[in-house]
């Protein structure tokens, strides 16, 4: 498999033909901790993190590659991730599953072939969880160098939190910062379109639409790591700085807005397709 692109993920979704089982008990499809794509720090989130503690169990049959601890013997190389297992499926796709328990680490060595739903431990405190025992689970495609979202590949249980599209404003390649609520009249050029943020969802992707017509797009399907930063990766890239500037604001696309009088319309969706829209009415001279 040369890359998980756009047209096996919407058959993924559309068939609910799903790849890989829960690693733990299911949870509500809201009550995730954390969601793949979220601003962590200065990254974005390569992780599904969950909200329970429940026993770890391999998502899929496959071989264990890899066994991670949060110190090694000498306590120079630290894992990000704590105390880890790494597990290699077919089509050269591996699941992480790390914030372990250290008190299980000897048994998981001797784990070598698995089958879906293997017991893996349960969870630690450690890595980026550090006093949160919860697990964090990640899915590489290795051949495309992506990470994916593991929620397109796991059966999905209960509803999505509803999104909303709040304050949205254009900022100009100067800086300068124009709520769209209030400014109708605007120069023509380049603009990068933000809204508030949500903290207990993100959309799954979203759109702008300048007089009908589809500009830029931003899908948390997959990110890519390069130049040691990871990002999105649709036709263009955007670091976690650039997707959230601050904790409050989201980036909803990069735009050119003609001169003239143009309709904006901009559509937040969800993973299960639900969608949501608001249009803007903008002149530009």
């Amino acid at each position: 498999m040369k890359k998980l692109n756009s047209i096996l993920i919407l058959s993924l979704i559309t068939s609910a033909v799903f790849a890989f089982d829960w690693p733990q008990n299911e949870i509500m499809s809201d009550t995730f901790s954390v969601y793949f794509g979220q601003p962590r720090g200065e990254l974005l989130s390569p992780s599904l993190v969950f909200s329970g503690s429940e026993e770890i169990k391999a998502a899929e049959k496959g071989y264990v590659t890899c066994v991670l601890s949060e110190h090694d013997e000498d306590d120079l190389f630290e894992s990000t991730l704590g105390n880890t297992v790494i597990i290699a499926h077919e089509d050269n796709m591996l699941t992480v599953y790390a914030n372990l328990s250290a008190e299980e680490q000897d048994m998981r060595y001797e784990l070598k072939s698995v089958q879906s739903g293997t017991p893996l431990g349960s969870c630690g405190n450690s890595g980026w969880q550090e006093g949160n025992a919860l697990l964090e689970f990640q899915v590489v495609d290795v051949a495309a160098k992506n990470y994916v979202n593991p929620r397109i590949l796991m059966p999905r249980f209960g509803n999505e939190t509803q999104l909303f599209i709040r304050n949205v404003s254009a900022l100009n390649s100067k800086g300068q910062n124009f709520d769209l609520n209030t400014q109708k009249l605007l120069q023509s050029g380049t603009y990068k379109l933000y809204m508030d943020r949500q903290s207990n969802a993100t959309p799954y992707k979203t759109t702008v639409l300048i007089n009908g017509a589809a500009v830029d797009s931003i899908t948390y399907d997959t990110l890519i790591q390069q130049k040691g930063q990871i990002s999105t990766s649709g036709k263009k890239s955007y670091t976690s700085k650039q997707v959230y500037p601050n904790l409050k604001r989201q980036l909803l696309a990069e735009v050119t807005i003609p001169k003239g009088h143009n309709k904006i319309t901009i559509i937040a969706g969800d993973i299960l397709g639900k969608e949501k829209s608001l249009t803007y009415t903008i002149d530009a001279f």
